[in-house]
């Protein structure tokens, strides 16, 4: 299997590094061509896109992108070029409409699409450890596994293409609620004066513990907020699952203060690239950051 993946940030770095590890990975491609050179130096078997043509031979291409025009971008050049019986699988977070718009241009061509966001973090692409949440016919995701099952600790094929984008969207509103708890609680501990070393182990041991306490208490709390998830990513995101839940006629508050709260860390206070712990700075005393 030829397989080309586009995208090496933060989660897609890591990836094509599980990838090419396990002999998989053929070429690769990303806007900056910088992060292709320099991936390519460290991998001698490897070759590096300047464009989409270059993907032509591959059976597979896994994208890593921001935003849902980035991922239509790519999907319509690759469908010019791809072989039909190919396959493109997106690992982006985008709207359930943009998936099926990528499959539908694809499927013209006689090419498969696998709509596959991703949960887990930085740390879990890093680790080998994500979760996939699958939008696709059984055949192609059968065919992807060898390649999933290099970075993901669990890939659950949740039906037809959209539904990993849907399931993503659920993902989202837990996290930013998630996120909105932690950082208040811990607001209030600072403002208690509680010991850190000692409340985040308690708290980890009993039934308030989850991923954000645990993998971001301490860094918030030491006003560290290097991503990680950036407010930017968690801003889109949320916008995202927002214009679905209005299409649905739902009324979600906790969605529209934890869209209201990045909104402002990513845009007024111009954080769009801080982790998305640094929400704690809008919680603590006067919103100042603890300054």
């Amino acid at each position: 299997m030829r397989v080309g993946l586009i995208g090496l940030g933060a989660m897609g770095g890591p990836m094509a590094q599980h990838l090419a590890a396990a002999g998989l990975l053929s070429i690769v491609g990303n806007r900056s061509l910088q992060k292709v050179t320099d991936f390519v130096a460290t991998h001698e078997r490897i070759h590096g896109a300047s464009g989409p043509q270059d993907f032509s031979n591959c059976d597979v291409v896994i994208l890593n992108v921001s935003l849902d025009a980035d991922v239509l971008q790519n999907v319509h050049a690759l469908a010019e070029v791809l072989q039909p019986g190919s396959m493109v699988m997106d690992h982006s977070t985008v709207s359930v409409q943009t998936a099926r718009d990528a499959a539908a241009c694809l499927a013209g061509k006689g090419i498969a699409f696998v709509d596959a966001p991703v949960s887990g973090g930085v740390e879990g692409s890093r680790n080998g450890k994500l979760s996939v949440m699958v939008g696709a016919e059984a055949d192609a995701l059968e065919r992807v596994m060898p390649l999933l099952n290099t970075y993901a600790a669990r890939v659950t094929h949740m039906g037809e293409v959209g539904s990993g984008q849907a399931t993503k969207a659920v993902n989202q509103i837990m996290v930013a609620g998630i996120n909105e708890a932690v950082c208040e609680a811990l607001a209030l501990a600072e403002a208690l004066q509680l010991d850190p070393a000692k409340l985040i182990p308690t708290l980890m041991s009993g039934a308030a513990s989850n991923w954000f306490l645990d993998k971001r208490g301490v860094t918030m709390l030491n006003s560290q907020f290097t991503p990680g998830f950036k407010n930017a990513h968690m801003l889109k995101d949320l916008r995202i699952v927002q214009g679905m839940a209005d299409s649905l006629g739902l009324n979600l508050p906790a969605l529209r203060q934890a869209e209201s709260d990045y909104a402002e860390l990513a845009e007024s206070r111009a954080l769009p690239d801080a982790d998305t712990s640094s929400l704690i700075s809008l919680k603590r005393k006067n919103g100042d950051g603890g300054n």
